[in-house]
């Protein structure tokens, strides 16, 4: 079958990354610690963003997912910079103008240094129910009438993973308890925003970090069988189990702490939407492989894997049945165009299938639209169908292709 008529083809990016870190938020302070390589600009977005657009709508992708820097926005605890308001009132309408419909995230893995610091973050029960309760309230009154529609934390996994378990971004924790505590709050963060924006009539959706997750034997020995096995059970709850029992049940259990009947949050969000780059594999001491074992690595470590779309997509069709999903996140970082085309046009050829067989899968945005800032890795890994000059890749004419439906 083709692609429905209006399915949402889009991209993806973040403000850092886009744009550069805030100079109040967390994320510059990283930089400035010698944490992570300096993000300057970005990709130039902050000034670039009209092209952008144009770039994008030519070539079919409609739909762009950016991120309101919450540290340029409120610098200061109850003081909103005015520019940093219109520029991003100036950046939706450039978007209106081009054609392209915008979905907003609030949180992409930064926060300002005052909440993350003297408010202690989503952590702190006070915090999140009024601090960022309030922003989220303010952003969406500010910019609602100029959105198409919001994802308001970006991998509440991932950021609870890299922050408070591996250390690898702030605040730099690097402990179970802390890792726990983090997810719940950023879970109920994230309900918390649901409910706020789902007032002004915009659709809300999700962006979790989903991957298939398998056990990794080295030995024939049944005892590590076991562990490995009982180890992968574990990941894949943190991955997939605690939150959709949220959304679905409403009990919201978290891994080492109490769980809780968290009624409020069953049926939340409109759209369940994901970012999928690979499957893993996870050994009895929870170090995490490749998957499949035999696959091409990337340079950040994992193997893209186009099949797992397909098994993350039945999964959750599965476990969430009649919510309509959306593919929020998929790419590969590499060097290597040719490998990202085969990539997106097997990633893209799983979602046919899925809307084949009856799974309501609603869009499909790739990561990233122009090479940007990743993280620790800097400018090195590119993820886009553009270079930073605005230079399209030979998956750019692929994306067209199916985008425009020829």
């Amino acid at each position: 079958m083709a692609f429905p008529r209006d399915f949402w083809w889009g991209t993806a990016a973040s403000s850092t990354q886009a744009e550069g870190a805030a100079p109040r938020s967390d994320w510059a302070r990283w930089e400035e610690l010698g944490r992570a390589p300096r993000s300057g600009d970005g990709n130039g977005f902050a000034t670039r963003y009209p092209e952008d657009f144009q770039l994008y709508a030519e070539h079919g992708l409609t739909h762009h997912r950016l991120s309101f820097e919450w540290a340029r926005l409120e610098p200061e605890e109850g003081r909103h910079d005015p520019d940093a308001v219109e520029h991003y009132v100036e950046v939706l309408r450039a978007a209106r103008d081009a054609g392209v419909d915008v979905w907003a995230c609030l949180h992409h893995f930064t926060l300002p240094g005052w909440f993350s610091d003297d408010a202690g973050g989503f952590l702190d029960d006070r915090s999140r129910s009024y601090h960022w309760a309030r922003h989220v309230d303010w952003v969406g009154e500010t910019f609602g009438d100029l959105v198409f529609g919001w994802k308001p934390i970006n991998e509440p996994v991932a950021y609870a993973f890299g922050g408070f378990l591996m250390g690898s971004m702030p605040p730099g924790k690097a402990d179970l308890e802390s890792f726990a505590k983090a997810l719940r709050a950023t879970l109920l963060a994230n309900h918390d925003a649901w409910r706020l924006l789902s007032s002004g009539g915009k659709p809300v959706a999700t962006v979790m970090s989903l991957s298939p997750v398998y056990p990794a034997v080295r030995s024939r020995e049944p005892d590590e069988r076991e562990a490995a096995e009982n180890a992968a059970r574990l990941v894949d709850e943190i991955v997939w189990t605690t939150w959709i029992r949220a959304l679905r049940d409403g009990i919201l259990a978290v891994p080492g702490l109490p769980m809780e009947e968290r009624p409020e949050m069953a049926g939340s969000f409109d759209y369940i939407g994901f970012s999928y780059y690979n499957a893993f594999t996870v050994h009895a001491d929870l170090e995490m492989g490749p998957y499949p074992a035999d696959a091409r690595v990337g340079p950040l470590g994992y193997a893209p894997w186009a099949e797992g779309l397909g098994l993350v997509l039945r999964r959750l069709a599965d476990e969430l049945p009649g919510r309509p999903l959306l593919v929020s996140e998929c790419g590969i970082g590499t060097d290597d165009d040719q490998w990202r085309t085969d990539v997106l046009r097997d990633s893209i050829l799983e979602v046919e299938r899925a809307l084949d067989d009856g799974i309501d899968v609603r869009g499909l945005f790739h990561w990233t639209g122009v090479d940007n800032y990743e993280w620790l890795h800097g400018y090195a890994v590119p993820f886009g169908l553009f270079d930073r000059d605005r230079e399209a890749r030979g998956s750019a004419a692929l994306a067209r292709e199916f985008a425009l439906g020829r």
